[in-house]
């Protein structure tokens, strides 16, 4: 070869690179970008903002599969953000307060806070060592005094504001945790959920926040947020909106006459249009007139049934199953029915709770499938007060249709019948038009010590006080003894228990309930917008410049309490002037990223079934690690975790770093080809694809377009003519440029190598297609004869099946292979032609 020829011509690999070391390049490349501080953003960033966040995690310990997938997402997003010239806010936290670090004190003696630190060292490593980048500086953790002093604080405001109480409520009460469980914390079986035990109904003095307040604009909010249709459905279904009427209904005697106390029973129905079907009454067993009118020769039972009911869990009330013969009680009291003026008995049904309405239902067996079942279960009349459609053979009717049985109202359809007979219960006082909320208030007390302390006093003679702002916080002592006694180790610390009124002086007792985690997790997300503010929990130019999070990633196990409450405290905090009045909602897009299963069930510590990533991380890498994850589905399907793809994806990790550092067939400076255009041609597409199917989420696609890319980019390189210089180049480093956000590390040393130290790939713009690139004038067809390649054309990408056909079966090359007409043929074009003897 001469030495012109050879001046222009150059070979992969003659650099001598060295064999890819994902372990040596991930660790080198994690702590750059800490030390340079690559993904630090300042609030007074001059470039767009974009609010990046996955759900803090509960520390644990190290790292799971199910931290993988989640972070591997959010990691994603930060850097496509940046790239796309954005400053992202990507900050971390740990929701470090919960049972898990107690229960451990309980058994080992190491204090909580020890045991957390610990744990949360462990998966911030987890974390660094995935490559996942944060803005470490705005780090909180809800154990840390000044948090708890901000989480304090809010408290007092909302107690002020009054939407923090104190009220006596039946709780759940776990024996084995021990403490109070949200209703959702309570399994089908009326066990915890946690500890397995079966779950107690006790009355005890608890703080609630009152956000039944905000009821309606938390249903109203929805409309505007792109979330998941069905987390949406779910928080709509949690509100629980119904609209319809209240009215009294008088106590009376078996025969109509009016009783001699007077009293009378209150009731909520969505359907007063059916109320001349109405032929019993039902109450709560919790209602507060059970005893008073209990009839004396019913004691007995009503009282068993009552006892009975509250050892019964909430989902189990609601559920349909069980006898209904045994799931109501007659109280020997009846009620006027105000339409038709007849004595209806009252009875107790564990089915009716006390937290909806008015805890006294009306009931239309003729209309409601269960008011049915409970009326055949105990003899009770069924009157029809809507008429079904002819041919009806089933029992309680629920359908639209002419109200019938029902005097003034028949002939009307349900809406009409609905109206009239509001507009007559409130002609004559007898009740109004209303509309109730399943919501309740969200009860927040807990007997626990490792929480955020409930910052109140209590005084003999000033009573309840809350503890001076510049009191705050209020901390929980470190020399506690923790003891199997089932009641937090503050109830018995002298030094935390005893105190002094900051009204009068005198003798006071502190709060020794701590508050509910969810409280921690509710706020977070606006601290990180200003962590360094010391005169408020966010500044509001931090928040204004932060919020709404533009991207909220997390598990669909908190489509209802975690992301209900975020949207309540931040309604609650702009109109009392945290933050600006017009911020109204958190989290402005959500997704919900499919779980990871092993055997059929979510991985997670209480089931003892987690994978760890180390063993991969020391292997094949984070990378490879990363891509899998991308790569296994559509990121908000579940998935059944299996790692026999992870292999694969370091192959092609591998197979990347060889193209990346010249060591893949031949390349020479010369002038364009069609083969060259064509493959800058599927560069732009490339560019075009990932891009659309980042942006819907779709990154196991996107994996595909780059891997399918590469092995073109290899055939290409492999050929004959090898390839041209700038052809590479570009088809390269644009590949190179996609993969950043879903490979970092690999990506960002090969860029360095191929570009030199000052130019780091992850500060380089998302590359665009050039729209008039996008297609090709032709593209190569091949055509194979039993599998082995026999010719190859220059087509029209559109050409036709038949053409496709009749041009490989013309050839002379592919006649030879023949033997008269092929068995078969399979024609993928413009590609491929297979042709089958």
């Amino acid at each position: 070869m001469g030495g012109a020829e050879a001046t222009s011509l150059r070979f992969f690999g003659m650099a001598q690179a060295p064999p890819y070391d994902p372990q040596e390049i991930e660790a080198r490349w994690q702590e750059r970008w800490l030390s340079e501080g690559t993904y630090e953003v300042d609030n007074a960033d001059p470039r767009p903002p974009y609010y990046v966040l996955c759900m803090y995690p509960y520390p644990s310990g190290p790292a799971h599969m199910g931290h993988v997938r989640n972070y591997t997402f959010g990691d994603l997003i930060v850097r496509y953000r940046t790239m796309n010239g954005y400053g992202v806010l990507s900050p971390i936290g740990f929701d470090s307060f919960g049972l898990p670090a107690e229960n451990a004190a309980l058994k080992s003696g190491e204090h909580p806070r020890t045991f957390t630190d610990a744990r949360i060292e462990e998966l911030r490593s987890s974390l660094i060592r995935l490559g996942a980048v944060y803005d470490w500086r705005r780090q909180v953790r809800s154990h840390d005094p000044d948090y708890m002093r901000w989480t304090q604080w809010i408290f007092l405001r909302f107690l002020e504001r009054g939407l923090a109480y104190r009220a006596s409520a039946p709780v759940n009460w776990c024996p084995g945790c021990p403490t109070v469980l949200a209703n959702e914390q309570v399994l089908a079986d009326g066990t915890c959920e946690r500890s397995g035990d079966v779950v107690e109904k006790r009355d005890l003095e608890q703080w609630f926040f009152r956000i039944t307040e905000y009821a309606q604009q938390l249903l109203d909010d929805l409309d505007g947020l792109d979330w998941p249709e069905r987390v949406v459905t779910m928080q709509r279904n949690w509100i629980g909106r119904s609209e319809g009427a209240e009215f009294e209904m008088r106590f009376c005697d078996a025969d109509g006459s009016p009783e001699a106390q007077g009293r009378s029973l209150r009731v909520f129905t969505t359907r007063p249009d059916t109320s001349f079907g109405m032929t019993y009454a039902v109450l709560a067993p919790e209602h507060p007139l059970v005893d008073e009118v209990t009839a004396p020769e019913q004691r007995e039972a009503v009282a068993a049934f009552v006892r009975r009911a509250r050892e019964t869990s909430e989902i189990d009330r609601l559920s349909s199953e069980g006898s209904l013969a045994t799931r109501g009680v007659f109280t020997g009291a009846y009620v006027l029915n105000p339409f038709t003026q007849a004595p209806v008995p009252v009875w107790l049904a564990d089915y009716v709770l006390m937290g909806y309405g008015t805890g006294a239902i009306m009931a239309v067996p003729g209309e409601d499938q269960r008011d049915w079942d409970f009326a055949r279960a105990h003899d009770l009349p069924i009157i029809r007060t809507v008429e079904p459609p002819p041919g009806w053979e089933g029992e309680a009717y629920t359908g639209d249709g002419p109200a019938t049985n029902s005097e003034w109202l028949d002939g009307l359809e349900v809406a009409a019948a609905k109206a009239k007979a509001i507009a007559w219960l409130e002609e004559n006082d007898l009740g109004s038009r209303t509309v109730n909320f399943r919501l309740r208030d969200w009860l927040l007390s807990r007997q626990r010590f490792w929480g955020c302390p409930i910052p109140v006093v209590y005084c003999e003679s000033c009573g309840m006080q809350p503890v001076a702002d510049s009191d705050l916080p209020v901390l929980a002592p470190d020399d506690v003894e923790f003891l199997p006694t089932g009641e937090s180790p503050l109830l018995d610390h002298a030094g935390f228990l005893h105190t002094t009124c900051p009204a009068c002086g005198g003798v006071a007792r502190r709060e020794t309930d701590t508050m509910d985690t969810f409280v921690d997790s509710s706020w977070y997300f606006l601290r990180f917008c200003d962590p360094w503010s010391e005169t408020a929990p966010v500044s509001t130019s931090g928040a204004s410049r932060w919020m709404p999070v533009d991207q909220y990633i997390g598990g669909v196990e908190h489509a209802i309490l975690h992301l209900m409450y975020a949207r309540f405290f931040t309604k609650a905090l702009a109109d009392l002037g945290v933050i600006e009045p017009d911020l109204r909602e958190p989290f402005q897009r959500l997704f919900t990223q499919g779980m990871i299963r092993l055997g059929g069930e979510k991985m997670s510590k209480s089931k003892g079934n987690l994978v760890a990533p180390e063993a991969y991380l020391d292997t094949v890498g984070a990378d490879s690690l990363r891509l899998f994850h991308l790569f296994v589905g559509p990121p908000d399907d579940d998935v059944d975790w299996d790692d026999h793809g992870i292999e694969g994806c370091s192959r092609f990790l591998q197979r990347l770093w060889r193209a990346g550092t010249d060591q893949v067939g031949t390349v020479s400076d010369r002038e364009p080809t069609r083969d060259d255009l064509s493959v800058e041609a599927a560069t732009h597409r490339l560019i075009r694809r990932v891009t659309d199917e980042f942006d819907r989420w779709s990154y196991n696609t996107a994996v595909a377009a780059c891997m399918e890319f590469t092995n073109d980019l290899y055939r290409y390189l492999q050929g004959d003519a090898g390839g041209r210089r700038d052809t590479v180049d570009f088809a390269v480093d644009s590949l190179l440029l996609v993969l950043a956000p879903m490979v970092p590390h690999v990506t960002a040393e090969l860029w360095e190598r191929r570009h030199g130290a000052e130019n780091h790939l992850h500060a380089q713009r998302w590359p665009e297609a050039d729209a008039d690139r996008l297609v090709e004038e032709t593209v190569t067809l091949v055509v194979q004869v039993r599998g082995k390649v026999r010719d190859r054309f220059e087509v029209p990408p559109d050409i036709s099946e038949a053409d496709a056909v009749a041009l490989a079966l013309a050839s002379d090359k592919v006649q030879t292979h023949l033997d008269g007409e092929p068995k078969r043929v399979i024609a993928r074009p413009p590609r491929l032609v297979n042709v089958v003897p």
